[in-house]
């Protein structure tokens, strides 16, 4: 594959990192994320696995490093292994740095050892809860034990699990030492994360639900020592070490603290829409060039860079007048969070 010149954001920012919805569909329907009785896009408007490949390796040719496979939850995607096993000729070549997979751990039990034959060495779970009546009630369709034998099956394969646990006040409070303590004795990294105003749910409150990862983090120094680390990843995420188990604690905070600085990521639909900010309803249009033009990558990447030229410097998402202001219209479904 023939490098081009990176691509540079207007603040100055490298661009290596992309994160890619195959699917808007997901068989849980947690309350914060989606409606209970979704419409989901018409199956003829996703892009093809072949497409999603190609516009994939556009971005690594313009100097993506790192790829995470979101949804919906991207193990429905019919085939979907498919992809995992094409896209990992990039790994081969050392023209990509990794490939990463979010999932709900729902079919990860099926899909495990296939995943890291693939490449994939990394998964992170989103799961909030332990306990299997507070977890059907978060997730409305799931089922706790399935989750957690997939999880099992990830780690006897081989992968490293990172959990994710949106900070929901009034749900998960009282786990919050179950939850470290849990992830500690399995040698999982644990991130927490702010609800974050995305998607018209119906009835959820979404300042009700609203628990600042600062008091978290409060809520663990009661109990451990905490050792900021350096460690950055372009992201949102911040890290501390908890000095008395050694794991890693991450915090995601998009309200309580503004985390665009740094930003190094887009996201990509299954409709080849590019967002350049999740907080920001501004995207552009992949799917023209790349079906307008099946022979000739140029046009494809010409676009990449002229959406790149619009990336804003950050996101408006706030609370702090007891409304969800900066709120975006879609779904985290459709963006691949």
């Amino acid at each position: 594959m023939l490098q081009q010149p990176p691509l540079i954001d207007p603040f100055a920012r490298a661009i290596t990192y992309l994160r890619v919805s195959v699917t808007d569909r997901c068989d849980f329907r947690c309350v914060y994320c989606m409606a209970e009785n979704m419409t989901f896009l018409p199956k003829k408007e996703l892009l093809t696995l072949e497409e999603l490949d190609r516009l994939c390796s556009a971005f690594i040719g313009l100097g993506v490093r790192k790829l995470r496979i979101t949804g919906g939850e991207p193990l429905v995607r019919r085939d979907i292994l498919t992809f995992f096993r094409s896209i990992g000729r990039h790994l081969d070549t050392g023209a990509l740095d990794e490939v990463t997979l979010t999932t709900n751990g729902s079919q990860l039990e099926r899909f495990a050892d296939d995943l890291a034959a693939a490449g994939v060495r990394r998964v992170n779970v989103s799961l909030d809860t332990l306990d299997a009546e507070k977890f059907a009630r978060v997730t409305r369709w799931g089922r706790l034990g399935q989750v957690l034998s997939g999880i099992d099956a990830a780690q006897e394969a081989g992968l490293r699990i990172k959990i994710n646990t949106v900070a929901l006040k009034g749900f998960n409070e009282e786990e919050l030492f179950d939850l470290v303590d849990w992830c500690a004795s399995r040698d999982m990294d644990l991130t927490f994360i702010e609800v974050m105003p995305m998607g018209d749910l119906g009835n959820e409150d979404r300042v009700g639900q609203y628990w600042s990862v600062r008091d978290v983090r409060a809520r663990l120094e009661e109990r451990f020592t905490t050792v900021d680390l350096a460690e950055r990843t372009g992201g949102p995420a911040r890290y501390v070490r908890l000095e008395e188990t050694g794991q890693k604690i991450g915090f995601i905070t998009p309200l309580s603290h503004n985390f665009c600085e740094s930003c190094n990521r887009v996201r990509l639909t299954c409709t080849g829409e590019l967002f350049m900010c999740l907080g920001q309803e501004d995207m552009a249009d992949l799917r023209g060039p790349l079906r307008a033009h099946p022979d000739d990558d140029a046009p494809l990447a010409e676009a990449i860079r002229a959406a790149i030229a619009l990336k804003p410097k950050g996101h408006d998402f706030d609370y702090s007048r007891q409304t969800p202001d900066g709120q975006v219209s879609r779904h985290m479904s459709h963006t691949g969070g």
